[in-house]
């Protein structure tokens, strides 16, 4: 399953040979840099560009195109290597566009050798910027993983190559340039629309291009120079942990291949057999998404006014989800220098304290006080300054909150959303599903809806364990267990809400029957695939049925048999709660629950879990990677979720219905409606 990354989010590698592809809607140059531990770039040789394509285990393409094949070998690389970065920028000195803003959002793909995707990222939120880091391969502990970077630069590639600690940055960008330029006869132009029935299309027969050629320039031929990371001696390049002496500034002569004579373009001719394959991505159109709604013109000196779904995106649903996700990335950003700054002005202000307590002179009189006064003063100026700043964000974060919340569609939006009135059981499933708000200690008041990816790729977590909540409330350890399973209703409600009518089947394990009261709601409305299961053997029933059902389905994929599923097989995604783990649960149901976590999500079953781990404690270690596997969520407010972006603790609120209100009983009866419509 290919792992759809957003801003900041990393995906493990199984793979060490792969294929880095890029897709844009005009002429982009593609590049990778190799950095230390740190990141840095210590030299020209440690950058692959059109004027250089070749590295140890890196081949990039050699001028600019819209769309690239950048080749990977990461066992090839050296040890001094640990980050392999691919940087996308616009050319320079032709006529082009000038900003990322001004073209659609490229689009970025890790795929194996088979040309299988493992990780895509689509780069959104450019505006200025002419150059960007668009992912990140890196080593960690031995491992390598892939990371979504989308960090733009306006300053273009000289100012991100200099961002990388590379000292001849300006010479070099300069260089790369000189060197498109030269090749841009040879670059490709925007894609042609997808077929109409939006599959993959045949181009006419020819030799396929190799990795990190694009296909205008592939002649059969591989490029001049030595051989790239998949064959023949590797080029020269950073080695060991010394890279090798090169001069101090870059050649002067970037220059390609000769560039071939223009030739009109040859028209399409009749698909052939044996043809090579255009691998552009399936599901990613060529043309630029239609731009988002203008908001009006704002009064001379006001600040625009928001619009709801203002970002990029095909649809209202995917812009709205790009909002919400730039909102939070606002949110985080300008709160990380609100407190850079705070930092900043506590250390200067404890550095000239200290200079004035060093002088014994300045300790006794009025001119030590004066100093004091002085270094608080120009504290408390700063933080203000700060606090202003921050409080301008905020301010324009809260209005647009306030315009994006009442737009959301069911999935995104809150139990109390009006939204829900109207509800009526979707057709298809959405693209994300809301499981809580986000906030921070300095924006207490504005919450973030937290958006997960559908289908989910990991199993949830509901700890009705003792939790420090953020306010101080107390909660005894039974009411803490109604929470969980109320939060974890909650949930389930809205996964059955958001799928089509018999794509989504839910089981539920309460082996103590301790959970009936909240479960009543799911009960009442005749959602659940069966009653609760309760004692020993039911738990047995259930997880029994749902380890053959990954069984089959893990063989029928992998046999390629996929269609071949016996008749009447319930191809809906499956949902599995249990309540009260581990009571009831012996050592084989235990494996077998470890099972579902890890093999499950792949073939469409997926696991929810109300539980204590100081319950579980007596199973020791081996239930330690099933914790980590999966999302932990709380049924209270609690600062325990991290950003691995800027680092900053996010509490996290679940989102429960208002008391006394039926919008979840109204929501399931609708469910069961459309359901039983379906299986008259």
């Amino acid at each position: 399953m290919t792992a759809e990354l957003v801003r900041g989010q990393n995906h493990p590698l199984a793979e060490v040979r792969l294929e880095i592809r890029v897709s844009a809607g005009t002429p982009i140059v593609a590049g990778a840099t190799l950095g230390d531990e740190n990141g840095t770039v210590h030299g020209v040789e440690w950058v692959a560009h059109p004027g250089s394509p070749l590295l140890p285990g890196v081949e990039v393409s050699r001028q600019a195109a819209a769309e690239h094949r950048l080749a990977v070998d990461l066992d090839a690389v050296a040890e001094a290597v640990h980050r392999v970065g691919v940087l996308l920028a616009l050319p320079t000195g032709i006529a082009g566009p000038a900003s990322f803003g001004s073209v659609p959002a490229p689009f970025v793909a890790v795929t194996g050798l088979d040309g299988t995707e493992v990780a895509s990222y689509t780069i959104t939120g450019l505006t200025a910027e002419s150059a960007v880091v668009a992912l990140e391969l890196y080593r960690r502990q031995g491992a390598w993983k892939v990371r979504a970077i989308g960090q733009g630069y306006a300053g273009g590639l000289a100012e991100l190559l200099a961002d990388q600690g590379l000292p001849q940055a300006r010479q070099l960008a300069a260089g790369i340039f000189k060197a498109v330029e030269q090749g841009m006869a040879r670059s490709v132009p925007a894609p042609p629309p997808l077929p109409s029935d939006g599959g993959r299309s045949r181009q006419p027969a020819g030799p396929a291009p190799g990795p990190g050629q694009s296909d205008a320039s592939h002649n059969g031929q591989h490029p001049q120079g030595n051989p790239g990371p998949y064959g023949g001696p590797p080029p020269s390049g950073p080695q060991g942990t010394q890279p090798p002496q090169t001069p101090a500034e870059p050649p002067a002569d970037y220059v390609t291949a000769p560039t071939p004579t223009n030739t009109p373009p040859t028209p399409p001719q009749t698909p052939t057999a044996g043809g090579p394959i255009n691998y552009s991505h399936p599901r990613r159109q060529n043309t630029a998404p239609p731009p988002p709604p203008t908001a009006p013109p704002a009064q001379p000196g006001q600040p625009a006014q928001p619009v709801a779904g203002d970002a990029t995106g095909w649809s209202m649903e995917e812009r709205l989800y790009n909002q919400v996700w730039g909102m939070f990335e606002d949110l985080a950003r300008t709160t990380a220098a609100y407190r850079s700054a705070v930092d900043f002005a506590d250390t200067r202000m404890e550095k000239e304290l200290d200079e004035v307590l060093s002088d014994p002179r300045s300790r006794i009189g009025g001119q030590g006080d004066a100093a004091r006064e002085t270094a608080r003063a120009k504290h408390s100026q700063l933080v203000d300054q700060a606090r202003q700043v921050l409080d301008r964000d905020l301010a324009q974060l809260a209005a647009e909150a306030d315009v994006v919340e009442p737009a959301l569609p069911p999935a995104y939006a809150r139990w109390d959303n009006p939204v829900w009135h109207a509800y009526r059981v979707p057709m298809e499933m959405p693209m994300a599903l809301r499981l809580g708000d986000l906030h921070l200690p300095e924006s207490d008041r504005l919450r973030i809806p937290m958006l997960i990816r559908l289908p989910l790729e990991r199993g949830l977590w509901i700890d009705s364990g003792r939790t420090g909540s953020v306010d101080g409330t107390f909660f005894d350890s039974h009411e803490l267990r109604r929470l969980a399973l109320d939060s974890a209703v909650a949930h389930t409600a809205r996964l059955l809400a958001v799928h089509p009518a018999d794509e989504f089947t839910v089981h539920v394990i309460d082996p103590a029957g301790s959970g009936a009261q909240s479960l009543a709601p799911l009960v009442r409305a005749g959602v659940l695939a069966g009653p609760p299961a309760v004692g020993a053997a039911g738990v047995t029933d259930v997880l029994t049925r749902l380890t053959q059902r990954v069984d089959l389905v893990q063989m029928a994929v992998r046999g390629g048999a996929a269609d071949s599923l016996p008749p009447g097989f319930d191809t809906s995604q499956q949902l599995l709660v249990v309540n009260d783990f581990p009571h009831g649960f012996d050592d084989r149901a235990v494996n077998q629950l470890r099972y579902l976590a890890d093999e499950g999500p792949a073939v469409g079953v997926h696991l929810m879990m109300v539980a204590d781990r100081e319950d579980a404690a007596g199973h020791g270690p081996l239930l330690d990677p099933l914790w980590r596997g999966l999302m932990r969520l709380t049924p209270v407010p609690d600062d325990h979720l991290a950003d691995p972006w800027v680092g900053h603790a996010w509490t996290y609120e679940p989102t429960l219905t208002p008391p006394g209100s039926r919008v979840l009983d109204t929501v399931l009866a609708q469910v069961a409606q459309a359901r039983g419509q379906r299986n008259p």
